[in-house]
């Protein structure tokens, strides 16, 4: 049976809070733009015009359909969930705008593979890419390294970013999502935080 890569499978590792993202609420967020699926770079510290909140959330890599997850990749917490976290934001989108909070993805991978998933699951925000790991390293982001096969563009050692969200107010990053478990219901978790339906 082929990879779905929306499905999850009901024995995942829960992810363990580390203090890896202890530092991050409260800080300013840098004046970095990031390659973006729209088409045009988006600044990360900047909430787009119309919105009082941006909602960043962070996520390992989604995977693609038919392709086999990296080895071990169910063994690791937090990193199994890429996609249907991205269809809950994807659904909760409007009702997060109504709240005033923009929402745009964040992964280590290029826009090129990112763009492949926006248009696939029809994404209503942009995917911002940090390839080069520059908020990454400004943020000390937490991330985790692993090897990855060649369907993978192309493959080699990578570091993924470990899954969490910033909500960014006025440029400081207000709340810090860390750990995020499970993907698939963070999006409403979120929604609830902001003030919209409980969980």
């Amino acid at each position: 049976m082929a990879f779905d890569p929306t499905q999850l499978p009901a024995d995942l590792p829960v992810p363990q809070d580390d203090g890896a993202a202890a530092h991050l609420a409260g800080l300013a967020m840098p004046p970095i733009a990031l390659p973006s699926t729209s088409g045009e770079p988006m600044r990360v510290d900047t909430v787009p015009p119309g919105f009082s909140r941006l909602v960043i959330y962070a996520y390992p890599m989604t995977g693609l359909p038919g392709i086999p997850v990296p080895d071990g990749w169910d063994e690791i917490p937090g990193a199994r969930g890429c996609t249907p976290e991205t269809c809950g934001f994807r659904d909760h989108a409007a009702e997060l705008a109504a709240l005033g909070a923009a929402v745009a993805g964040l992964s280590t991978q290029s826009t090129g593979y990112q763009r492949e998933v926006a248009e696939r699951l029809r994404l209503p925000f942009p995917l911002l890419s940090d390839a080069s790991l520059t908020l990454t390293r400004a943020l000390g982001l937490p991330t985790f390294d692993i090897d990855l096969a060649p369907d993978y563009e192309g493959g080699g050692r990578r570091s993924l970013l470990k899954r969490l969200t910033l909500v960014i107010s006025d440029g400081v990053i207000e709340k810090v999502f860390y750990p995020v478990f499970p993907p698939d219901g963070h999006a409403a978790e979120v929604l609830a935080w902001a003030g919209g339906a409980p969980r």
